[in-house]
C-alpha cells in the first residue's frame, strides 16, 4: 500500500526535474544522441532516488555513483574539459549533502572535482579532445574544481539545520502531545475527585451502622444459628472491606501534603523492595536491584514516594509469571532521577496505555482502579513525570523522573 502510494503521488519537483532535464537534452548547446541519452539518464535517476529506498544510506550511494558515471558521459561527450555541462556534477554532490554525512559530502566533492579534472589527461589524446587549455583558462578550471565542494558543503551544513529543525520540532510535538495527556488527565482527576470525596464521605455513617449492627447481631443470635453468625460476619468483612476502598477514595480525592525532606531513594526503594517481600501470599518473584552510586540525597517525601515504589512493584509482580524477575533501577540524568520498575510479565494493550494513569481504570478482576491513579498525583505534586513503555508477552517499564534539587531555593526557584 505504501508503495502504491510513493508512486501514485506526483510531487511538484518531479515536474521541475522532467522539464529541467527535458529542456537541456532538447535546447542544450550539445544536442547530440550520445549527450541526450546521457542527460536522460541523470534525470531518471533523479527521479528515482527519493521514491527508491528513500531512508537507505548504501541505496543513496548506489545511486550517486550512478549519478557519476551520467555525469561523466555527459561531459565527455559535450567537449570535455570546455564542456559547458560542467556543472551536473552538483547533482550528485547535493544528493550525497543532503543524505549522508560532512565525511561522504567531502568524498563526493573531490570525487567530482576529480572526474571533471580528470579530462585534462584526454586532451590532445582522443580523436575527440585536440583542443589545447591556455595558461589563461587556469583560474578558470581552478574555480570550477573548488566549486563543488563549497557548494557541497554549504548544501550539507543547511540539510544538517533542516534535519535538526525537523528532530526539535518533532520533541516539539511529543512534548506537546504528553502535556496534553496531562492536562486531560488532571482535569479528569480534578472532576472525578471531588466526586470521590463526597460519595466517600456520605458512605462512611452507614458504614458505621452497619458494621456496628453486625456485630451487635453477631452477640444476640444463638450459638446454635450458624446461619445467622456466619451471614453477620460477612456483613462486617464486607463492611471492612468498603471502607478500606472509601479511604482510597480519600487519599485520592484529598489535597495532598507533600512533606519535602532531603531523603536517601536508595534506602526508600530498599523500603518498598522490603515491603514487597511482607506481601502475603508472598510474589514468587525476584527484585533485582540496580542503583548508581552518584546519587546524593535529594528532597522528596519519603513515605509517599515509598508508596509510589510499592505499588509499581506490586503491579510488576502480579503482572510477572511465576519464578520471574523485576528489575528496579535509580540514575542520575543530568540533573533528573531517573527510576525505572522493569518486569517481564504480560505487559499492556496498546489501547489501555493512555488510560491506565485514569482514575477507575482498570483491567484486574477485583481492580479498584486508583492504584497508578494516586501514583501519577505523588509524582505530579513533586513536579516530576512518569512514563510507561510496554509490549504485550513481553514485559512493561515503568519511568518516574524526579527533579535532583537538594535545597529549597531550588525548589522556590
Amino acid at each position: 500500500m505504501e508503495q502504491r502510494d510513493v508512486w501514485s503521488v506526483v510531487r511538484p519537483q518531479d515536474l521541475v526535474w522532467v522539464a529541467l532535464f527535458g529542456a537541456i537534452a532538447a535546447f542544450g548547446p550539445d544536442r547530440s544522441t550520445e549527450s541526450a541519452l546521457s542527460v536522460c539518464a541523470l534525470g531518471i535517476l533523479q527521479l528515482l532516488e527519493p521514491r527508491l529506498f528513500p531512508s537507505s544510506a548504501k541505496a543513496r550511494i548506489v545511486f550517486i555513483v550512478l549519478k557519476f558515471a551520467s555525469c561523466y558521459s555527459i561531459i565527455y561527450w559535450t567537449q570535455g574539459i570546455q564542456s559547458s555541462y560542467y556543472w551536473v556534477l552538483l547533482f550528485p554532490v547535493t544528493s550525497a549533502a543532503n543524505a549522508l554525512n560532512l565525511g561522504w559530502t567531502l568524498i563526493s566533492s573531490i570525487i567530482g572535482s576529480g572526474i571533471y579534472l580528470s579530462f585534462l589527461a584526454l586532451l590532445k589524446k582522443t580523436p575527440e579532445y585536440t583542443e589545447v587549455v591556455e595558461p589563461s583558462q587556469y583560474p578558470e578550471l581552478v574555480m570550477r574544481g573548488l566549486f563543488l565542494p563549497v557548494i557541497g558543503y554549504l548544501t550539507q551544513q543547511l540539510a544538517e539545520e533542516n534535519r535538526a529543525a525537523v528532530k526539535q520540532l518533532a520533541e516539539a510535538s511529543r512534548n506537546l502531545k504528553e502535556a496534553e495527556a496531562a492536562v486531560r488527565r488532571t482535569e479528569r482527576l480534578a472532576a472525578l475527585g471531588q466526586l470521590s470525596a463526597g460519595l466517600a464521605h456520605e458512605l462512611r455513617n452507614p458504614l458505621g451502622t452497619m458494621k456496628a449492627s453486625a456485630e451487635m447481631l453477631a452477640k444476640q443470635v444463638e450459638p446454635s444459628n450458624e446461619i445467622a453468625r456466619e451471614m453477620a460476619g460477612f456483613i462486617s468483612s464486607e463492611v471492612d472491606r468498603t471502607n478500606k476502598l472509601v479511604t482510597r477514595f480519600l487519599d485520592f480525592a484529598r489535597p495532598m501534603s507533600v512533606r519535602l525532606e532531603k531523603t536517601d531513594l536508595i534506602q526508600v526503594i530498599d523500603q518498598a523492595v522490603a515491603e514487597v517481600g511482607k506481601h502475603v501470599p508472598p510474589f514468587d518473584v525476584t527484585i533485582y536491584k540496580n542503583y548508581s552510586p552518584d546519587i546524593p540525597p535529594f528532597l522528596l517525601d519519603g513515605q509517599l514516594m515509598e508508596r509510589v515504589l510499592y505499588n509499581l512493584l506490586v503491579n510488576a509482580a502480579q503482572a510477572s509469571p511465576p519464578g520471574g524477575s523485576i528489575t528496579i533501577k535509580a540514575r542520575d540524568v543530568d540533573g533528573t532521577v531517573e527510576i525505572a520498575v522493569i518486569d517481564r510479565g504480560s505487559g499492556i494493550e496498546p489501547k489501555h496505555l493512555e488510560n491506565i494513569f485514569n482514575p477507575f481504570f482498570t483491567t484486574k478482576s477485583g481492580g479498584v482502579g486508583l492504584g497508578l491513579a494516586i501514583v501519577s498525583k505523588i509524582i505530579d505534586e513533586h513536579e516530576g513525570k512518569i512514563a510507561v513503555e510496554s509490549e504485550p508477552g513481553s514485559g512493561t517499564v515503568f519511568r518516574i523522573y524526579l527533579p535532583l534539587r537538594e535545597t529549597p531555593e531550588e525548589v522556590n526557584a
